[in-house]
């Protein structure tokens, strides 16, 4: 049978994918400068491209992962219920920190695409592209921007945040927990959160918490942005 009709089971093309992220966990617990995510992408790109196998067909699979996507969300609560009363005491710092950081990603993203002299649309696509996948693509709909360039700016910040987030809050000497789960929590949404579980349970407690916070104040903030340019 060939790759092609291989690829046609979604059963395939989950195997690879878990495969691949086993692999890339091992390399990690090896080499910790080695961020799974992206470990766990190479060969799959690479294998795509070697066999010039359409994304689509391949993705038959991973709209199975992807739904699981939901009840994983919701499984982030669970650390905030069990540090709720820790979270309670910082919630108005944290807001602000949040708030803050939403309006510094929303400018800096639809800043650095204006100033490249992209066109409107794609600037106001820029824009949600650090909170979770679903309101972002609202957002985005509401602005007249692109969802798919939105999809896939959503998809690249979870990534980098998770992948270089926690080492670059350490370069800069920022140790406390509640610091870094809002820093990730904000820029990088549901991908970073997940990156935190097995670091600390307290910053997985505040990323959850941000990242819900993010998309909220993204949404507001989107609303006036809507308000001004009409």
């Amino acid at each position: 049978m060939s790759l092609s009709a291989l690829a046609q089971h979604p059963a395939v093309s989950i195997a690879i994918t878990l495969l691949s992220y086993a692999l890339a966990v091992r390399l990690h617990q090896r080499w910790r400068s080695i961020p799974p995510i992206v470990a766990a992408c190479l060969p799959i790109i690479a294998m795509l491209l070697l066999f010039h196998e359409p994304y689509a067909r391949y993705n038959l699979g991973g709209n199975y992962l992807t739904w699981l996507l939901g009840p994983a969300t919701v499984g982030l609560a669970v650390p905030m219920y069990r540090n709720g009363k820790i979270l309670r005491r910082s919630l108005p710092t944290l807001a602000l920190i949040v708030l803050i950081g939403s309006i510094v990603g929303m400018i800096t993203a639809g800043g650095t695409a204006w100033l490249l002299g992209a066109p409107l649309p794609v600037v106001m696509s820029a824009v949600p592209k650090s909170v979770t996948t679903p309101i972002a693509i609202e957002v985005c709909r509401e602005l007249g921007g692109i969802p798919q360039i939105t999809i896939a700016l959503v998809i690249l910040a979870g990534v980098l945040g998770a992948s270089f987030g926690p080492p670059l809050l350490r370069l800069a000497r920022i140790h406390d927990d509640r610091a870094i789960g809002a820093a990730i929590g904000t820029a990088s949404h549901g991908v970073g959160t997940a990156s935190l579980v097995h670091r600390s349970e307290m910053q997985a407690t505040v990323s959850s918490w941000a990242m819900a916070a993010a998309g909220v104040f993204t949404s507001l903030l989107a609303a006036l942005l809507k308000l001004f340019l009409h």
